[in-house]
């Protein structure tokens, strides 16, 4: 999950489509690259999840991901004054941008394959366009109600072909469609109350303070078998390939090609997703997430404005 304000990741931000640069072959290969890391990212958590337990493995993701980025930050007074200026804000976003959502969705992959909980995932940006609407008033194109009708059809359509669902599989799918949505919360929470703050400094305050969050549970959740060399390999490669270094490119590439543009990144993420479960744990990919996805990802063009005239929406990886 990445954030950004003008810049998403808390999630999801949008911007007007507004950029009229033209994207060199490095800019799609970064973006290539983002959305493939992002990808991962799912692959991973199926990975730790079950030796970590979904709470410890995020509080040691966040944690790593903070003290990553947290140099950058002390070698900035101005961005020090900023976060400590805005300490319950950037302690609120930390508990709704990644404290709660980013464990449910480690809950999911439990239960459900890296490539359908990536393309749960996507539907961020259409939970961000309703609350947005609700909350701050951002009216809602024809276009863009029609985009919100097709994508939570694709995510019906992608749970009804759910295979082979284990007991508690619908629970936890829920949790992680519950998760897009406090994605969805935090980019208009961002809008409203951080817009004037460095990304950088939103980011390292989310992920900072969801690591103190989730310690007290972490410690008490800890598994007692201590993870496998693999597992702590998977949830280190998370933090630091999937969480701390993309947010660092994407905060350039949307300086450089403009939040329209750079968000594209978003529709590649759940190909990566299904791609890397497919590939190295061997996951099913069925039909019916096939069509869920694509009818899901169809919606989201539509609300975001890849098709027709809209805002558009920077994308969240989980």
């Amino acid at each position: 999950m990445l954030i950004s304000h003008g810049a998403e990741y808390g999630c999801v931000l949008r911007n007007p489509l507004t950029s009229t640069v033209v994207m060199s072959l490095a800019d799609i290969l970064q973006i290539l690259a983002m959305a493939a890391v992002w990808g991962g990212s799912f692959l991973f958590l199926r990975m730790a999840t079950p030796d970590f337990g979904p709470v410890p493995l995020v509080a040691v993701r966040v944690a790593v991901s903070a003290l990553c980025l947290l140099p950058v930050l002390l070698l900035r007074p101005a961005w020090r004054t900023e976060f400590r200026a805005n300490l319950p804000k950037l302690f609120l976003l930390g508990l709704i941008n990644a404290a709660i959502p980013f464990p449910l969705f480690a809950y999911s992959t439990l239960f459900v394959t890296a490539g359908f909980a990536s393309i749960i995932n996507a539907t961020a940006p259409l939970f961000a366009a309703v609350v947005a609407g609700v909350w701050l008033r951002d009216r809602i194109t024809v276009g863009g109600f029609l985009g919100l009708v097709v994508g939570f059809s694709g995510v019906v359509l992608l749970v009804g072909n759910l295979p082979e669902s284990q007991p508690g599989a619908l629970l936890a799918i829920a949790g992680s469609l519950f998760a897009s949505f406090l994605y969805g919360v935090s980019a208009s929470f961002i809008k409203k109350h951080l817009s004037g703050v460095n990304a950088w400094v939103t980011t390292i305050g989310s992920f900072g303070f969801a690591a103190l969050l989730l310690a007290p549970l972490a410690i008490l959740k800890w598994p007692v078998v201590f993870p496998s060399a693999e597992s702590w390999i998977a949830v280190l490669l998370l933090a630091v390939l999937c969480t701390a270094i993309p947010n660092i490119y994407y905060f350039r590439l949307v300086l450089r090609v403009g939040p329209g543009k750079a968000m594209a990144v978003a529709f590649l993420i759940p190909v990566f997703g299904i791609l890397w479960g497919a590939l190295v744990l061997g996951e099913k990919v069925t039909p019916g997430m096939l069509g869920g996805g694509a009818v899901t990802l169809l919606g989201t063009a539509l609300v975001i404005g890849m098709i027709g005239k809209r805002h558009g929406a920077l994308p969240t990886a989980g």
